[in-house]
């Protein structure tokens, strides 16, 4: 647990209080390759602090998985429409390896946020750096050649390709496998 704390400090310094509230709320969770920790059509009740292992958000779209999100260790992950809302979600959330987690719930996040200003400021430092990541994907998306996609994902998070089946990342950038196999016989 300390390298959530460790990490938290690092985006803004974290009060004794607010370390003890987490202390006591944090929930630890192993989650085995492959398991959901979220179903579509179920509410998204608690916020996923990744201590270790890789996980995947994905649709479902006539039968077809298309994956929307990687997160690995040090990241926080959530299906954001149903969490903040609680409401049925659209996507799942699977572990990709054996991973190991720490969970908070809606009323315990909200709670913090409310009774720890430097929470709070952690929570919208977070928002901030994960909605720029949205919109750089939306724009890659959106604009960028499969070429460009696959490099932008090389350069910035190359952990992903080592770590991700090529087959859920060919359906995070947008293409087909077989796409994606060209540009990687082009050694970008």
């Amino acid at each position: 647990m300390e390298e959530i704390f460790a990490y938290l400090n690092s985006i803004h310094p974290i009060h004794l209080e607010t370390k003890d509230y987490l202390l006591e709320n944090l929930t630890p969770m192993e989650v085995p390759r492959k398991k959901l920790i979220l179903r579509q059509g179920h509410i998204c009740r608690n916020i996923y602090f990744i201590s270790r292992g890789l996980l995947r958000c994905y649709y479902l779209r006539e039968g077809k998985e298309i994956c929307s999100w990687f997160m690995k260790e040090g990241d926080v992950i959530i299906s954001v429409e149903s969490f903040f809302n609680q409401k049925e979600s659209k996507e799942n959330i699977q572990a990709l390896e054996e991973s190991f987690l720490y969970f908070l719930s809606y009323e315990e996040l909200q709670f913090a946020y409310k009774h720890f200003a430097d929470f709070n400021s952690i929570g919208r430092i977070l928002t901030e750096k994960y909605y720029q990541l949205c919109e750089q994907r939306l724009y890659s998306l959106r604009m960028q050649k499969a070429h460009e996609k696959y490099q932008f994902l090389m350069k910035h998070f190359p952990q992903i390709i080592q770590r991700v089946p090529l087959k859920d990342i060919a359906s995070y950038l947008g293409i087909t496998i077989e796409t994606l196999s060209r540009i990687r016989a082009l050694k970008y």
